[in-house]
């Protein structure tokens, strides 16, 4: 496995890496997230410092889960729930408090790429209830009716639909289905998901997360109920 480390503190970083090393791992140090992201392809796994040196911690998790999938464990010294929270939310699949055991970093990098390696890796079909996402043959059927969607339509569902319940941000979305590096300020995004969502015929399918990005609901039935039951 080949392990990209970014870490602040240099003595630190050094140990990790010989660590690493003596595991059986190939690792590589960055010295800044710009690093990092360009360092990116060829990698199995990164480990992020959540007090980097060039741009915020939180924002590094946004910007390395913008553009790969690769497994993500963070680090901090803040030893914050909030913290965790947060980096989890922005991205990352593991979080550890500093100082911790270098046997308890292995397991869980174990339990991360065990994780990643059991997620579907193609682009095989999706279904939820009467919606299916087909791919190969880039069609979407509704209640066994083709649903009719521009390119950047079936792009944009797919994307959301494969990490159901789980917020993608506008800057994802802008790099990966319209292929911009970071364009979120027009109304490209939303135009877009107001057209999916009448196309699909329930508002439910895609819900808004205001100031971070949109969410595929599997269950939007069973949402709506619930929403209209908790307004009686």
């Amino acid at each position: 496995m080949r392990v990209l480390l970014l870490e602040n503190d240099e003595v630190l970083a050094v140990c990790l890496a010989k660590q690493i090393r003596r595991s059986g791992h190939d690792v590589h140090n960055v010295a800044s997230v710009e690093d990092a992201l360009r360092s990116l392809p060829g990698f199995d796994l990164v480990i992020l410092d959540l007090d980097t040196p060039d741009v915020d911690g939180l924002e590094a998790c946004s910007r390395i889960r913008a553009v790969s999938d690769i497994p993500l464990i963070t680090t901090t010294g803040h030893r914050s729930e909030l913290i965790r929270a947060l980096a989890l939310r922005q991205g990352a699949d593991d979080c550890l408090d500093k100082p911790y055991g270098f046997r308890e970093l292995l397991v869980r990098m174990a339990a991360v790429m065990r994780r990643f390696r059991l997620q579907p890796q193609d682009d095989g079909n999706l279904s939820f209830g009467p919606l299916r996402i087909e791919p190969d043959l880039h069609r979407v059927t509704l209640d066994d009716r083709v649903v009719e969607l521009t390119k950047k339509e079936f792009g944009l569902l797919q994307l959301l639909a494969s990490r159901p319940g789980v917020v993608v941000s506008r800057q994802e979305l802008m790099t990966k289905v319209w292929g911009d590096t970071w364009n979120s300020t027009g109304r490209t995004i939303d135009t877009h998901v107001s057209s999916l969502r009448g196309k699909l015929g329930d508002g439910c399918w895609i819900v808004t997360v205001r100031g971070v990005g949109f969410r595929f609901v599997a269950e939007p039935t069973v949402m709506a109920e619930a929403a209209a039951g908790g307004g009686s």
